[in-house]
């Protein structure tokens, strides 16, 4: 490339958080982790009730943990507002279930780079937790349910397969998943069953 043409660093696109609904307000870069401050991009401050434009009540912060970047662990600070509803006095916060299920610790993106770890580059739970600063239940319940979601519930997986082999050895954690390699001419599925 003789003439390349570059952007605009722009730290949001960069880590992935624009997938997310979210938009990086500041960064604290350490030797040992990353904590990135966002916020919530669309505004959500209409009552779910009755319909009435809710005003600010307050800001609380979520903490996520969220793919790592050199391997340093990587949090979310979320600044996520409260809203209070001028109708019916509904309290609600911004909705943030593009960045993570509800009550989760940890990101979209932060499970996705867990579950390919685990199924990919065959990483031990004790490493993606170590990599997501997070503890190893917390980990293992998450990936778990990722893994469900996306591998096993996902009803077209087979869609245009011609064959399908087994492979009976466990990945290694201690889930126990086994993997069942779907071949077909052109792609590669990999299947966790529990």
């Amino acid at each position: 490339m003789s003439e390349p043409t570059f952007a605009t660093p722009d730290l949001t696109t960069f880590a992935r958080l624009d997938e997310l609904g979210l938009v990086v307000t500041g960064q604290r870069v350490s030797t040992t982790r990353v904590v990135l401050a966002c916020r919530v991009v669309e505004p959500d401050d209409w009552c779910h009730d009755c319909g009435c434009q809710g005003r600010l009540r307050d800001t609380v912060v979520r903490r996520l943990a969220h793919e790592p970047f050199g391997w340093r662990p990587t949090t979310l600070w979320v600044r996520v507002r409260r809203y209070t509803c001028t109708g019916c006095a509904r309290v609600w916060r911004q909705d943030t279930s593009k960045a993570a299920p509800a009550r989760a610790k940890i990101s979209r993106r932060g499970l996705r780079w867990a579950l390919e770890g685990i199924v990919v580059a065959h990483l031990s739970m004790a490493r993606v937790a170590a990599g997501l600063a997070v503890a190893w239940d917390t980990a293992n319940t998450a990936v778990l349910a990722e893994g469900k979601r996306l591998l096993i519930e996902d009803k077209n997986r087979f869609d245009g397969v011609a064959v399908i082999g087994v492979d009976e050895h466990c990945v290694r954690h201690e889930a126990l998943l086994f993997r069942m390699e779907v071949r077909d001419h052109h792609r590669l599925v990999v299947v966790a069953a529990g």
